[in-house]
């Protein structure tokens, strides 16, 4: 397939830029891929889809506050920076993106509130910069001050000003494990007291890591797909998760969920050459679009995803094609909201 195929327009589509409340209020889509059919319900409903013995995996990835405002040189000059990843935590240096780039070199000093100060120590593209913070405290201390004076890294999209509420409210509530600069969206609609109700019923939750990286958003620009390369990622399985997710393969009438792309990404990319999960740590690049052979996924919880993005891409890939996007047709049709603070859609 090529890009140009996974081109939509709709008309009102509706693009929110804050979350419904409750969390598990949202719209949910059912579609049974199997029967080719489409159900609607609200996503507090989504027990009545899962069964004891399932297991559901979900991305406890923590989404930390990304952008920095500041001084260049202790100038009036305004700079932003926007944390992309810890590069050595043990000297306290990262990979950032800078604005204004052409102002911002080698050398300078970055100043930020709480006496905060930066020094930029390498170029890495045009606008890519290394910097190593110069703070004498524990990484412990550090995070905490960065908590406090950044703002969170809300999608390109969204067209708002981020304020503090979003630093709950864009995560999900198992969020864990800190190293995001986007969150798994899909798991932005349980609420502590749904993911009890499943645990009740015997679904199992079986956790993984992957931090989300900036280029989740980066457009494909290349028609021919075989050519897009993916930013690398860092993930985990343990050994508890991929017990879990081979237990319920294993047992043939049970089916493994996963809650959002990355989801699906983390566990298809470590397998066995028999099809199972395999405990595994590293970077992933993996591009899945159509045609392509689900090893472990059995089931996907996602949202409604922009044209031409890579998840749109993934989700083709597991629901068919042209049930998708008869779906995404009666999604708009619906007042279905769309992208990353938009309602869900569980594909079984």
């Amino acid at each position: 397939m090529k890009l140009t195929d996974f081109r939509y327009e709709f008309e009102n589509i509706q693009i929110p830029e804050h979350p419904v409340e409750p969390r598990d209020s949202a719209k949910l889509m059912v579609i049974n891929r199997a029967e080719k059919t489409i159900a609607h319900e609200t996503f507090r409903d989504i027990h009545k889809y899962l069964n004891a013995g399932d297991c559901m995996v979900i991305n406890n990835t923590k989404v930390f506050p990304a952008r920095l405002k500041g001084k260049k040189e202790k100038t009036e000059a305004s700079i932003e920076v926007f944390l992309l990843r810890e590069l050595q935590p043990e000297n306290k240096l990262w990979d950032v993106l800078v604005e204004p780039a052409r102002k911002i070199r080698i050398g300078n000093k970055l100043y930020f509130e709480e006496d905060l100060v930066a020094e930029v120590v390498d170029n890495t593209t045009s606008r890519g910069r290394t910097i190593r913070f110069l703070f004498d405290g524990p990484n412990e201390e550090l995070y905490a001050i960065l908590d406090r004076i950044g703002e969170m890294p809300l999608p390109p999209y969204i067209e708002r000003e981020p304020v503090e509420t979003d630093k709950e409210r864009y995560q999900t509530v198992y969020a864990k494990e800190r190293g995001a600069v986007a969150a798994p969206t899909a798991g932005m609609h349980f609420t502590p007291a749904l993911l009890d109700k499943l645990v009740d019923k015997g679904v199992k939750i079986a956790p993984v890591t992957l931090h989300i990286g900036w280029g989740t958003f980066r457009p494909v620009e290349v028609e021919d797909l075989t050519k897009h390369r993916m930013d690398s990622e860092n993930y985990y399985i343990s050994e508890e998760t991929s017990r879990m997710i081979n237990e319920t393969l294993d047992s043939k009438k049970n089916r493994v969920i996963a809650c959002g792309t990355t989801s699906v990404r983390t566990i298809e990319t470590s397998v066995t050459a028999s099809g199972h999960s395999k405990p595994s740590f590293g970077w992933t690049d993996k591009f899945i679009y159509p045609p392509y052979d689900f090893k472990i996924t059995e089931g996907l919880i996602t949202n409604f995803h922009q044209a031409e993005s890579t998840l749109l891409m993934l989700v083709a890939a597991f629901c068919d094609y042209d049930l998708l996007m008869k779906a995404y047709r009666e999604a708009a049709d619906n007042q279905y909201r769309f992208h990353s603070f938009g309602d869900a859609m569980l594909i079984l």
